[in-house]
């Protein structure tokens, strides 16, 4: 585990300890970003796309992946700051095992091994009942399972009851939209015990950036990570939400979800 590292507040000169974070590279290998202590911190007034991720590259593998920029907020006044991070090319790090180039090939549907920015697929490593091991099956419903009645979708407010109503149907328990507004406005977060979702009710395809962001959502909170889009997703998407086992659902005007993915089958179940 990374040790603790003081971080001078630049808006109050308090001293506040971070430790960086650590995520798992897809061969295994803890993986952190490499913090340049000697730049100060940037306080973050003005949140982007760019500010929210860094390339790390793991030393085990040389695998380059994208992972969550660090950041702090102060104990004491608490502004935010934006931890600098050492450029790839000043990481001295090998770029792989016995001089080959980091691994940049994506495994289809079917493949074992596992994805990129560390999440495993389904397959040799999965359950025995054909579950990806890393997706807890969903608590079991007293009775068999009714089918489940669609709500017809006019509006993205019933896009999500839609959702949440097939999350219970599911079996998931106390499934409810977190307080606040969330961010972006176009897409809502539904959370349960052990489950992380997002509803995304917009007529665009749900994105590569979509996807990996609930499954940092999910890892961060220990939970499933689910996908319910209108429109569908992009072909990254697809690729992504497979490599890393987050199951993905298309939901049509009728209110009946439909999976899209191996990972999605397996969490209906048999019984749908």
């Amino acid at each position: 585990m990374a040790e603790a590292v003081p971080v001078r507040c630049p808006a109050c000169l308090r001293e506040n300890g971070y430790t960086a974070p650590v995520f798992p590279c897809a061969c295994g290998s803890p993986v952190h970003p490499p913090l340049d202590l000697a730049a100060p911190p940037v306080p973050l007034t003005h949140r982007t796309w760019s500010d929210t991720w860094v390339t790390v590259r793991c030393t085990t593998c040389g695998r380059e992946s994208e992972w969550p920029h660090p950041e702090l907020g102060c104990g004491s006044c608490g502004t935010v700051v934006l931890i600098p991070v050492h450029p790839l090319e000043a990481t001295g790090t090998s770029a792989g095992p016995a001089g080959g180039s980091p691994a940049t090939a994506r495994p289809d549907r079917d493949s074992t091994g596992p994805g990129p920015a560390g999440g495993p697929t389904g397959g040799s490593g999965g359950a025995t009942d054909g579950r990806p091991a890393h997706i807890p099956p969903p608590p079991a419903p007293p009775v068999p399972r009714p089918a489940f009645r669609p709500v017809t979708i006019r509006t993205a407010r019933d896009a999500v009851a839609t959702a949440a109503l097939y999350l219970r149907w599911l079996g998931f328990r106390d499934v409810r939209q977190p307080d606040g507004r969330p961010i972006p406005a176009a897409t809502v977060d539904l959370r349960a015990p052990g489950l992380v979702a997002q509803v995304d009710p917009t007529t665009a395809p749900a994105g590569l950036r979509a996807v990996e962001c609930v499954w940092l959502n999910g890892l961060t909170a220990s939970a499933t990570s689910v996908y319910f889009a209108l429109a569908g997703y992009t072909e990254d998407a697809r690729a992504r939400a497979d490599d890393l086992g987050i199951p993905l659902f298309v939901m049509d005007l009728t209110g009946m979800p439909q999976p899209v993915n191996d990972p999605a089958d397996a969490l209906v179940g048999p019984d749908a």
